[in-house]
C-alpha cells in the first residue's frame, strides 16, 4: 500500500516537473528580433484598446497561413495582447435569394438627361403597388429608361443583384444602379453590366451584378443609351445576414503569370490566402474570353473549377465597357489557372497580369506600457496567441469594437523584411542556464527516487 502511494506520489511530482518545463519554455518570452518583418504603429483616438486594418502587403510577410506568427510589442519589447478577426470563406447558407418586384420607368424619348419621375401607390408595409410616370406622356414619346425594384421585404444587406430579359435585346446592358428608402432621396451603387452573346453557335451569359451589401428598400435600374432598356423576365437579389457586415476586400499588386500552353495561364501566390475575387488584366481593346478558373493549394493536388465567366474589354460609344472580374468561394489557394475559350480570339500568348483579392484581416490589441508599438510578424516556429475578442475586451459587442481608438502601419506602409533573423548576442544567458540546471536535477531526483521504490521490497500488510 505504501508502495502504491509513493508511486502516485512520484506521479504527481513528474506531472509538477512537465508544468515546470511549460513554464520555463513559457519564461523565454519573444521578442521583435525573433520575427523577420517589424513595422511602427501610429495609434489615435481612445485607448487603451486599438483597431488595426492588415493591409495585404502587410500579411504577404508572415510565414504562417493561419497568421499565428503575427504580434504587437510595446517600445520596451513586451508582448501585447491582441485578437485577430479573420472572415470566414462565405457560403451559401448564409445568403438568401429573394424574387422580387419590378416595375418600369418611362421618359420622353428627348429626355434622357433626367430620371424619371414617377407616382406609386404602395401597401401599409412599404410594398409597392403600382408606379406610373408622374405626367402624362403622349403615345409614341414614351421611352423604356430602366426599371424599379421593390426590396421592401428584404431586411438584410444586399449583396448581389441577378436579372434575366427577352432574348430580343442581346449583347451587352450596362446601367446606372441606385438605391432608396423613400422613393425621393436617392444614392448611386455604381455600375451594373449583364450580357448575353452567341459566340460560334454557344450562348455565352452573364447575369449577376455585385451589390454594396447595404441595406435599402428600392433599387432605381436605369439604362443611360436611349432605346437600349430590355423588358426584364425575371430580377431576384442575394442578401446575407445583418448580424455582420463583411470586412472591405484587399487586394494585391499586379502578379505576373505564365503559360505553358495556348489558351491556358497559370500563377503562383506568395502563399495560401482566402482569395475573394480576382481581376484579369485586358491591356487590349476589344478582348472578349469566356473562362474557367481553376485552383489548388499546391502542384501535388488536381485543379478544382471555382469560378467561370466572360472577360471583355470593348469599346461602345467611343468609350471602353469593361468586365474583368471574376469571383471565387474564398476557400485557400495558392495556385490559380484560367483556361481561355480562344473562340473568342484569346488573351494573347503571354500571361495576362493577375490581381487577387481576400477580405480584410482586422487586429485589435490592448495597448500596455510605454509606446512607440510595432508590428511583427514573419516566424516559422511561434506559436498561435490570438484571443477571443470576448476575453481581449469585457462586454464585447459590436457597437465597442467601433468605438475603440484606431491603428495604422507607419510611414507609406512599406515593408522592410529582415533579411535572417537577428541571433542574440553571443554570451552566457545565467538565468536560461540556471533554470535549465534545476530542471535537469529535478529530473535526476525524480529518476533516482523511482529506482528506490522499485528496488525496496513491498511490505507485509
Amino acid at each position: 500500500m505504501s508502495q502504491k502511494l509513493n508511486l502516485n506520489w512520484l506521479g504527481v511530482a513528474v506531472i509538477g516537473v512537465a508544468a515546470m518545463g511549460v513554464a520555463l519554455a513559457a519564461a523565454a518570452e519573444e521578442k521583435p528580433a525573433d520575427f523577420a518583418t517589424q513595422i511602427p504603429l501610429t495609434v489615435s483616438g481612445n485607448g487603451p484598446w486599438y483597431r488595426l486594418e492588415l493591409p495585404l502587403a502587410v500579411l504577404l510577410n508572415a510565414r504562417q497561413t493561419d497568421l499565428g506568427d503575427v504580434r504587437v510589442f510595446n517600445a520596451a519589447g513586451q508582448p501585447q495582447a491582441y485578437s485577430l478577426a479573420r472572415e470566414a470563406a462565405k457560403t451559401d447558407e448564409n445568403r438568401t435569394l429573394t424574387d422580387v418586384k419590378w416595375f418600369p420607368l418611362y421618359n420622353s424619348a428627348d429626355d434622357t438627361e433626367r430620371a424619371p419621375s414617377v407616382r406609386v401607390q404602395s401597401s401599409a408595409n412599404g410594398a409597392l403597388v403600382e408606379v406610373q410616370p408622374s405626367s402624362q406622356l403622349e403615345a409614341g414619346e414614351e421611352e423604356l429608361r430602366g426599371w424599379l425594384l421593390d426590396a421592401s421585404a428584404i431586411k438584410a444587406p444586399l449583396q448581389q443583384l441577378i436579372l434575366d430579359w427577352t432574348s430580343e435585346r442581346d449583347g451587352f446592358q450596362r446601367f446606372t444602379i441606385e438605391a432608396s428608402d423613400d422613393l425621393q432621396h436617392w444614392q448611386s451603387w455604381g455600375e451594373g453590366q449583364v450580357a448575353r452573346l452567341t459566340l460560334a453557335d454557344e450562348r455565352v451569359e452573364q447575369h449577376e451584378v455585385g451589390l454594396p451589401g447595404q441595406s435599402a428598400r428600392y433599387l432605381r435600374l436605369l439604362w443611360s443609351t436611349p432605346r437600349s432598356a430590355p423588358v426584364l423576365t425575371s430580377a431576384q437579389l442575394q442578401s446575407g445576414s445583418p448580424r455582420s457586415l463583411p470586412l472591405p476586400l484587399s487586394w494585391s499588386q499586379a502578379l505576373a503569370g505564365s503559360s505553358a500552353k495556348a489558351g491556358e495561364y497559370t500563377w503562383q501566390l506568395p502563399m495560401g490566402l482566402n482569395v475573394e475575387r480576382v481581376q484579369v488584366a485586358l491591356d487590349q481593346s476589344n478582348s472578349l474570353a469566356p473562362v474557367i478558373l481553376s485552383a489548388r493549394r499546391d502542384s501535388s493536388l488536381p485543379w478544382q473549377p471555382v469560378s467561370n465567366g466572360l472577360l471583355y474589354r470593348l469599346t461602345q460609344n467611343g468609350e471602353d465597357v469593361v468586365q474583368n472580374e471574376l469571383q471565387l468561394t474564398g476557400q485557400p489557394v495558392q495556385q490559380l489557372k484560367l483556361t481561355v475559350d480562344e473562340r473568342g480570339g484569346g488573351l494573347g500568348e503571354q500571361a495576362p497580369a493577375l490581381k487577387f483579392a481576400v477580405r480584410a484581416t482586422q487586429l485589435v490589441f490592448l495597448a500596455r506600457g510605454p509606446g512607440p508599438y510595432v508590428l511583427a510578424l514573419g516566424s516559422a516556429t511561434a506559436k498561435a496567441a490570438s484571443l477571443p475578442l470576448s476575453m481581449l475586451i469585457p462586454e464585447y459587442n459590436a457597437q465597442k469594437l467601433a468605438t475603440l481608438g484606431k491603428a495604422s502601419v507607419g510611414g507609406a506602409a512599406v515593408v522592410a523584411p529582415v533579411a535572417s533573423p537577428v541571433q542574440a548576442p553571443v554570451g552566457t544567458d545565467w538565468k536560461t542556464f540556471g533554470l535549465w540546471a534545476v530542471l535537469l536535477l529535478s529530473v535526476l531526483f525524480l529518476g533516482a527516487m523511482a529506482y528506490s521504490l522499485l528496488r525496496k521490497p513491498p511490505e507485509n500488510t
